[in-house]
């Protein structure tokens, strides 16, 4: 028998779903709201689940969600680059298979005035104030496209800057078990903002080609970030959050160009392990405002240069001595993490000394053992290709010798610290009366690496 909570925005009398989705999500929620509210008995609100069959729908009004047990789902995450065919030029658009991002597709094309908050900007904005919390809201498996980028002031074509005024989901309010899974999110300046989350999942979504992919924001506990795809833009954040506690980062592969891979501030008790990251500039993963009681543990650290020609002359601003891993806060273990410094050395920016991988800025009580640096200094070439420039710069080994570099460095403002085979003695440097440290070994008659 038919479901009355299972909508089709094709098949949904109010609105056209091709011109504006955002006016027919919201007539569905409406009647989810006129059909589902009473408040006793048992027989509950069971919420509603909305389909998009795979096409474009265009988004002129923003979505407001204020219902729990509701979720959206389409049927393919349609990514495909934008930024790599807003780089090629026009009159060889006609010989490209596609030229826009596919499947259950959202063109986010809202009037935004230029003073616009991240709120207005929002294609989904989730909010609900009261008790008990929103909950139980789900995005699955559709695209949401910000479409173009705008120009921002700079030199850069205005389709390089990220810069839009567009969020894919903005959860505005505290939050209950959501799930965002198998999205595809691209060309928008923030993917997922999410405020005040708790028991939130982010899994197995491709979100990239955006100024930042997943911000959590405000406060948040015992929510996890697994098995994405992402990469946000040189301006912003890849994964970034805030005030949390038991946040599990694991197993997502961070692309390059995000001004940082990994930031989390004042978070505790939380744990980034078995991520493959990558990233152009210093500042990969940062445990920033006091961050305490935190594992770093059997992550890929790659740090290379940018290959491709549009984006050649952009950093995030920070030199090679800041660390590619920085840590501001107590009692911290990083542990078993590979890194690779693969860098040109005719390129690297120093406000002084040598390129630092690990450096422990503050805080007491800091664990930092059996880490591996590889540092070499290489042949960089740029390619107009994004593609095979970036394989081409994965997959090279052209080198000219060992990079010098320290593998370790512990700041005056930091102490009583364990630092424990991650370095050769010249490749760590720390006040050695008030911290410990046992060096990795060199090879007698060897090159030390770094060294």
């Amino acid at each position: 028998m038919p479901n009355s909570n299972h909508y089709d925005v094709t098949t949904w009398p109010i609105g056209d779903p091709t011109d504006d989705i955002g006016v027919v999500i919201n007539s569905i929620i409406a009647d989810v709201k006129t059909r589902q509210s009473g408040t006793d008995g048992d027989g509950g609100k069971p919420g509603a689940v909305i389909d998009l069959p795979p096409g474009d729908y265009r988004l002129r009004t923003q979505v407001l969600i204020d219902i729990s047990f509701l979720k959206i789902r389409g049927a393919g995450h349609g990514f495909t680059s934008s930024s790599i065919r807003f780089n090629v030029p026009k009159e060889e658009w006609p010989d490209l298979h596609e030229l826009w991002p596919g499947g259950s597709r959202i063109l986010v094309d809202m009037p935004l005035a230029e003073d616009a908050d991240e709120r207005a900007g929002a294609a989904f904005l989730v909010e609900r104030e009261g008790s008990p919390r929103i909950s139980s809201v789900e995005f699955e498996n559709f695209c949401i496209d910000g479409m173009h980028f705008i120009a921002d002031g700079s030199d850069l074509l205005p389709e390089n800057t990220y810069v839009n005024g567009k969020t894919g989901v903005h959860v505005a309010s505290a939050n209950d078990s959501f799930r965002f899974n198998g999205m595809g999110l691209v060309y928008l300046e923030h993917g997922l903002t999410i405020h005040n989350a708790d028991a939130l999942s982010i899994h197995d979504n491709f979100i990239a080609e955006c100024g930042n992919c997943i911000e959590l924001r405000g406060w948040g506990q015992a929510s996890k970030v697994t098995d994405n795809l992402i990469g946000a833009g040189f301006k912003g954040h890849s994964i970034y959050a805030e005030h949390h506690g038991g946040l599990l980062v694991t197993a997502n592969n961070v692309f390059p160009r995000g001004a940082s891979s990994v930031h989390l501030r004042n978070v505790t008790r939380s744990s980034i392990t078995n991520n493959r990251l990558h990233s152009f500039y210093p500042g990969m993963v940062l445990l920033a405002g006091n961050s305490t009681e935190n594992l770093v543990a059997s992550n890929h650290f790659l740090r290379d240069h940018e290959p491709w020609t549009p984006f050649l002359e952009i950093d995030n601003g920070l030199d090679d001595d800041y660390g590619l891993l920085r840590v501001d806060g107590d009692d911290n273990t990083i542990v078993g993490n590979h890194f690779s410094e693969v860098v040109d050395s005719q390129r690297v920016t120093l406000a002084g000394g040598k390129p630092v991988i690990i450096r422990l800025v503050s805080g007491t009580g800091n664990s930092v053992a059996t880490n591996h640096v590889v540092a070499k200094d290489v042949d960089t070439r740029s390619n107009e290709s994004a593609f095979s420039g970036q394989v081409d710069a994965l997959l090279s080994t052209r080198q000219s010798g060992q990079l010098n570099v320290l593998a370790v460095r512990v700041d005056a403002g930091s102490t009583q610290n364990t630092v424990l085979d991650s370095g050769t003695d010249s490749q760590v440097d720390m006040d050695r009366q008030s911290n410990a440290f046992r060096a990795t070994p060199s090879i007698p008659g060897g090159d030390s690496k770094g060294a």
